[in-house]
């Protein structure tokens, strides 16, 4: 009974079936599918017309081009000399200071550093866990001299109970003070050879 009743059923698509949204043309299967855009060219589908630039990471730029436009601009420096010795930062000359007592004030470290100067800043990180000193600050001077005499006086100094080390924040080599590598090899030059592995 139900095969009676059942429609022929017709896959042919009918013409108002097919999305042409032009409306002209072949409403044929068999018609050529358009060529879609692409992103990258441009839209240009062959060779036609040139691609486009594209811009954004990911993307390669001829090495000249950058150079030649990093070479235009004026970025600020600072003036070095190329040897070793302290490095002056933006705004003024740095110490760090270690070896700080955990209980230690601002006020402890402006009493100790500020006869040598006046201090333009002052930092003095704390733990976050704790809420103590985590034992170092970072202390800025205006003037070279001013800094340069903190550093003389106070490294080895004692600042509540505990002995402190000074040197500069920033340096343009190695370091002559106190933070010199604890593990350096001292009268060796070179290395010793490792044993000749055995087959």
């Amino acid at each position: 009974m139900a095969s009676a009743d059942a429609e022929a059923v017709d896959f042919e698509p009918e013409e108002d079936d097919l999305m042409d949204e032009d409306g002209a043309g072949d409403a044929s299967p068999q018609a050529a599918p358009r060529k879609l855009k692409s992103a990258i060219t441009g839209g240009a589908s062959g060779s036609l017309s040139a691609p486009k630039k594209t811009k954004g990471r990911g993307f390669r730029e001829d090495v000249a081009d950058r150079q030649s436009r990093l070479a235009s601009r004026d970025f600020e420096s600072l003036g070095s000399d190329g040897g070793p010795g302290p490095q002056r930062s933006i705004e003024g000359w740095i110490i760090l200071v270690t070896g700080v007592h955990e209980e230690a004030q601002e006020d402890d470290l402006h009493n100790a550093f500020g006869e040598f100067g006046e201090i333009k800043n002052l930092h003095l990180n704390l733990d976050r866990r704790t809420g103590f000193v985590k034992g170092y600050a970072l202390i800025e001077y205006e003037k070279f001299e001013e800094a340069k005499n903190a550093i003389s006086a106070m490294d080895g100094a004692e600042l509540l109970t505990q002995t402190i080390n000074v040197d500069w924040a920033f340096s343009n080599g190695p370091t002559t003070g106190a933070f010199k590598k604890k593990n350096a090899r001292s009268g060796r030059t070179h290395r010793s050879r490792s044993p000749r592995r055995r087959y």
